[in-house]
């Protein structure tokens, strides 16, 4: 972001704070009609773009330029006509009304701001796949194959990309961004601003502080917890992993396995329930199916994969013969309990959640508890400059996912508008042969590929539109499977090297290598593609099935892990030798995602693998080197 000056800070101040308020306004007294809604909410948070972000990053000590306040003018006028011709928009025929030249002109316009703003705010990725989107609208007549489409004149793209109510700039993902993503941005602006994220350190620290390796362990809770709320990786690292980092480095912990275990923790945080991130309202509006019910199938996994990064941070401890923080670097339970009334937000939301009230109106009423609790302390108190500070910082944090359901809107209404949707479907289902696991790994490496260079919305956006169709009708996989697999997918990308962006984050406060940090984050966040692929074999792990089942692929996954973090550390009880940390790993792996296999099997397999690790390295064990570990360099 810019460092604006005093006055233009206000000015930008007041602005954000305004979004905020129309987005708590209108949740208040019920949403106004789609298109007027959506068009406001991008007037403000379009336009907020060219205020916070610069061209080029040598303009962010200098003051939005002339060019800035034209385009941000563009944007301006360009919704508000939207807003304000919502009812002949809402009433013409896609196709057959005829678009005017007003439209034609604000239309182009605000698809180029568009572009510039996703630029600057978002990532050059995403517009360098919005251009290749349009390129293809301009020339799909000429392609072959598959790839051919009849001839798409300006107009026409005009009136899906501006004029269309489901589709496009101002179509259903820009209307998931405002009626529930950027109410719950607000919330977590709240809870941050007033101390959560503080009350959530001082109880990693007072649970696990002391404990082998202690501020590893402290590292994982502190990003599982505060990861729910922000939504944000990235936010995450810098929010947690810059006190967390430096207490691993102290104990002995090398800087690259720091910032990957804070990589993966705060990664994995959007698999956390109650809220997961933008992606999971995605998902509510894709599946119609209720957010709750999501949240429920989703814990089971998210605990899997902590777990996983818990045990792998605690034998990697153990290997290296790390302590915990000292008694007098630890929050006293005193500590926690000052601010402990703090969380009754939290239970406000899952409540009013469970208790199936709209994800847009328990977010509010969570909004409403949260500077209600915060009254309770002297040192909570909701001053209104914290007000202030939370209207504004959510109006920022808003920025970023609105461009992003933006850009997101434009590929799919292009992908979906010429078929080829249809026609990438088809290619992947070819290509599988008839094998769901082909298939689940096709899709593995797209939403990888896809998210490495996207935010975790737009990834999940794009890339379930093409194969989550697949996955339902070709295989048979349940909506709800599919979509939670994509999602892992799109969320895993954001550790996966060599562009992960949450790893140069980490990297840049543990002074380490953020392509070593990146293949620590994606070694220890492995748990997810192992709890993803489950997902598409068993329902055990969305706890959908019986009892027994789920019990039972619970205690599969979490063995395996065990077996599989053992053989990345190379240690369990003892130290492993190099060939039985390679059957550590394959035979975990093997047993978790063996689901043809009767259970009973899998269990006793897994039974023998891990006595075999417990038992083979008291008569054969690795030698202990006479330096530091290399492997968590």
């Amino acid at each position: 972001m810019r460092k604006l000056t005093r006055h233009w800070s206000l000015v930008v101040a007041v602005w954000a704070a305004l979004g905020t308020i129309f987005q708590l306004y209108t949740a208040w007294i019920g949403f106004l009609p789609p298109r007027e809604q959506r068009s406001l909410h991008l007037f403000f948070f379009l336009s907020l773009a060219f205020l916070l972000y610069p061209a080029r990053a040598s303009g962010r000590d200098r003051d939005p330029t002339l060019l800035d306040i034209g385009m941000m003018t563009i944007a301006l006028v360009a919704c508000f006509n939207s807003y304000w011709n919502a009812f002949d928009f809402n009433m013409r025929l896609e196709g057959v009304s005829p678009v005017e030249t007003k439209e034609l002109i604000l239309g182009g316009l605000m698809i180029v701001v568009a572009l510039e703003a996703i630029r600057r705010a978002v990532t050059p990725v995403l517009t360098y796949m919005i251009l290749l989107a349009f390129l293809y609208l301009f020339t799909s007549e000429y392609w072959p194959g598959m790839m051919n489409y009849r001839n798409m004149p300006y107009s026409e793209i005009i009136d899906i990309m501006y004029l269309g109510n489901d589709q496009g700039m101002f179509g259903t993902l820009t209307g998931i961004s405002t009626s529930m993503v950027a109410i719950f941005i607000a919330f977590g602006a709240a809870v941050e601003q007033l101390g959560l994220g503080r009350l959530f350190n001082s109880l990693g620290s007072r649970i696990a502080g002391r404990q082998v390796g202690g501020p590893g362990k402290v590292a994982v809770i502190t990003s599982a917890l505060f990861g729910s709320i922000s939504g944000s990786a990235t936010a995450n690292v810098f929010s947690t992993g810059s006190f967390t980092i430096p207490m691993m480095k102290r104990i002995g912990y090398r800087p690259n396995f720091a910032g990957g275990v804070e990589t993966a923790a705060s990664v994995g945080g959007q698999l956390m329930p109650p809220i997961m991130g933008a992606g999971a309202f995605v998902m509510a509006e894709f599946t119609n199916i209720a957010y709750i019910e999501i949240v429920k199938a989703a814990a089971l996994g998210a605990i899997c994969y902590f777990l996983m990064l818990l045990i792998t941070v605690h034998l990697t401890a153990k290997r290296q013969g790390l302590k915990g923080l000292d008694e007098a670097d630890i929050p006293t339970w005193r500590d926690v309990l000052r601010d402990a009334h703090l969380v009754l937000p939290i239970i406000v939301l899952v409540v009013m959640l469970t208790m199936r009230f709209s994800p847009h109106m328990s977010a509010l009423g969570s909004i409403i508890a949260t500077v209600l609790v915060a009254c309770l302390r002297r040192h909570t108190f909701p001053t209104p400059a914290i007000i202030w500070n939370m209207l504004v910082s959510a109006g920022f944090n808003t920025v970023i996912v609105a461009l992003a359901c933006l850009g997101a809107g434009m590929i799919v209404a292009a992908l979906t508008v010429t078929g080829l949707v249809i026609s990438i479907g088809g290619l992947i289902t070819s290509l599988a042969h008839g094998s769901l696991v082909m298939a689940g790994i096709l899709i593995m490496f797209t939403t990888l590929m896809m998210g490495m260079g996207l935010p975790t919305t737009a990834a999940y956006v794009i890339t379930a539109s093409i194969s989550t169709p697949i996955l339902t009708a070709e295989f048979g996989v349940p909506t709800l499977s599919a979509h939670l697999f994509v999602f892992y997918f799109a969320i895993l990308a954001d550790a996966t090297p060599p562009v992960s962006i949450a790893s140069y984050a980490a990297a840049s406060i543990s002074g380490g290598s953020p392509l070593a940090t990146g293949v620590h984050a994606i070694r220890m966040a492995v748990a997810g593609f192992i709890v993803a692929f489950s997902f598409l074999f068993s329902p055990g792990l969305l706890m959908t099935g019986t009892i027994s089942d789920t019990i039972g692929q619970g205690i599969l996954v979490i063995g395996s892990l065990i077996a599989i973090a053992a053989g990345f550390t190379g240690y369990l009880r003892d130290r492993l030798v190099l060939p039985l940390r390679v059957v550590a790993c394959v035979g975990g792996a093997s047993i978790a995602l063996s689901h043809n296999l009767d259970m009973a099997v899998r269990i006793g397999g897994l039974a023998v693998l891990l006595a075999l690790l417990v038992a083979v390295p008291r008569f054969w064990q690795a030698p202990v080197p006479g330096k530091p570990e290399e492997a968590s360099r």
